[in-house]
């Protein structure tokens, strides 16, 4: 008798370290991204490509606001072509990060997908920040830990 979790064998070893070798060329987690701006390395560009509102409400610091649906060659002509941007969303529960890596992909751009969103930031105990006027006006906004 065997569980679900080994029903279907496990790679085998050399495959499995390409698979998971292969996906940090695809995607980065909420303590790398802390870690670089916390010691002053910002060699990408952090996208928040959530709604404007969603982003007063709380947001990562140094995050852009940029909607995914925003993203246009347009707007990244301010950028050299080997900018890199790291996308994120609201968390695991969402693909706002996932369909803006699809537009930044099909624009010839670099693109990373910042595991876990704004949720995962969260959950490790990093600090959000709001938009001065979400906290004048007593709007509700993202709970920091």
């Amino acid at each position: 008798m065997s569980s679900h979790v080994s029903a279907i064998p496990a790679a085998p070893s050399a495959q499995a370290l390409a698979h998971f070798e292969q996906a940090f060329a695809f995607e980065t987690d909420c303590w790398d991204v802390h870690d670089a701006f916390s010691r002053g390395v910002q060699d990408f560009v952090l996208l928040d490509v959530r709604s404007h509102e969603l982003y007063q409400r709380g947001h990562l610091p140094g995050a852009l606001s940029l909607p995914h649906g925003k993203i246009t060659e347009g707007k990244m002509a301010a950028y050299p072509k080997d900018t890199l941007f790291v996308v994120y969303c609201a968390g695991p529960h969402c693909n706002g990060a996932h369909r803006g890596a699809v537009r930044l992909a099909r624009l010839g751009r670099p693109v990373k997908l910042m595991i876990g969103g704004l949720t995962g930031w969260i959950d490790e105990g990093f600090e959000v920040e709001r938009a001065p006027e979400v906290e004048r006006e007593g709007a509700p906004a993202v709970a920091a830990p």
